[in-house]
């Protein structure tokens, strides 16, 4: 490979809470002596960026005043060529697009210009902790509709219930998550196109969380849900970033994309009302400097070092860990572990099994905040050997003691 995706990066003191946090709040406790972190929580990468990032910021924070700017056209002209060579995008414009201070941020503005506090929001299950704190914060009930495991272990919509919950609640607004964390589902057209018919059959302003969309595995493709259909192309916001891409969520800088000018006019009014929603200069550059040629090589091979990752993983469960259930991931680097069965066989509890990983240095993150009765979400965007002593780790003193 022509980037390094298996060089140890040592993040101590460089500002990550993923490896200088432990112990504080819901991160993970710090291991016992004789082992190290392997940092398998928070959703960031342990790998370094691409070059072309650090060398775009480094090149303008040379000139030595950093004032009042707007957003460039190659800011623009950057996304538009992205999402049409990546996810076969066309016809997006300057003007449907617009910056956003964080991808919850901008979820939050279109639920707050389209919902009032108390109403209903629809949300699929298990669920982003992220959505579950925003949207609560902001006084709106979350109504959720449980994802269920087909006959194949694959995580699917159950269009029936999201139908007669939007009804029963009188619910106008609904969040998506595509790809969907934590499960990791990468949505098939035709589920789209069925859940944006379910959405339009009850008036649904559809608020589309799409951070994860260059994150693909094995060969799936993201399809955007606004390409679905036109209804879903005028009833959708749909919000990106290069964070989760890029590793650049320390930098803070999204973009939302609405092609219908009524939606996104409301959308950014509410936005602008607070005066925080305007971007950082450096991370405008930050997002030209991801989405330059060697951006889209980069991801490649991203991808499929992330893929590999994910297969040894779910092989090593399905061989090792009895009655630890997982659905491999075909989006995202996480893993979402059901340990429902293995608990009820040994007799332990969800705690102690967390407690157990985080003891030998396995930082991996307690399920039940997603929704997850028994659940463990585990970040693979490490080296390989990283991955492979975290493994051998849980094998020797958490699953197999």
């Amino acid at each position: 490979m022509k980037y390094d995706f298996t060089s140890l990066m040592d993040r101590h003191g460089k500002d990550a809470i993923a490896v200088d946090g432990l112990g504080t709040g819901f991160a993970p406790d710090r291991p016992k002596d004789g082992f190290d972190v392997i940092p398998m929580w928070v959703a960031d990468m342990n790998f370094p960026t691409v070059p072309t990032i650090p060398q775009a910021i480094i090149e303008r924070a040379k000139h030595p005043a950093f004032g009042y700017f707007k957003p460039t056209d190659e800011y623009y002209d950057s996304i538009i060529r992205w999402q049409e060579t990546r996810n076969g995008v066309t016809g997006l414009t300057k003007e449907d697009i617009g910056y956003e201070n964080g991808v919850l941020g901008g979820v939050i503005s279109a639920l707050t210009a389209f919902a009032a506090p108390g109403d209903g929001v629809l949300l699929h299950s298990p669920t982003y902790i992220g959505f579950t704190m925003s949207i609560q914060n902001n006084g709106y009930k979350i109504v959720h509709s449980p994802l269920k495991k087909d006959e194949n272990g694959v995580w699917r919509m159950d269009y029936e219930d999201m139908d007669a919950k939007l009804k029963a609640e009188n619910i106008h607004v609904a969040v998506f998550c595509s790809p969907h964390n934590p499960c990791g589902r990468v949505w098939e057209r035709w589920e789209l196109e069925k859940a944006m018919e379910v959405y339009r059959a009850n008036d649904c302003l559809v608020i589309s969380d799409e951070i994860w969309s260059d994150i693909l595995l094995n060969g799936h493709t993201h399809t955007p849900t606004q390409s679905v259909s036109d209804w879903a192309r005028q009833h959708t916001v749909a919000v990106y970033a290069p964070s989760k891409t890029f590793n650049l969520a320390g930098l803070v800088g999204s973009y939302h994309i609405i092609y219908n000018k009524y939606l996104r006019d409301r959308v950014v009014a509410k936005s602008s009302k607070p005066h925080y929603n305007d971007m950082n200069v450096l991370s405008m550059h930050a997002l030209i400097g991801a989405y330059r040629p060697e951006g889209y090589e980069w991801v490649d091979e991203l991808n499929q070092v992330l893929s590999g990752n994910v297969n040894f993983a779910c092989d090593y469960i399905q061989q090792h860990f009895k009655g630890v259930a997982v659905s491999k991931p075909q989006g995202t680097y996480m893993l979402f572990l059901d340990c429902t069965e293995w608990c009820e066989t040994h007799g332990k509890t969800i705690d102690e099994v967390q407690k157990a990983g985080w003891d030998v240095g396995v930082a991996w993150q307690d399920g039940r905040m997603f929704h997850g009765p028994c659940a463990i979400r585990m970040n693979l965007a490490l080296p390989l050997s990283r991955v492979q002593e975290a493994f051998a780790r849980l094998d020797k003193y958490v699953f197999n003691a």
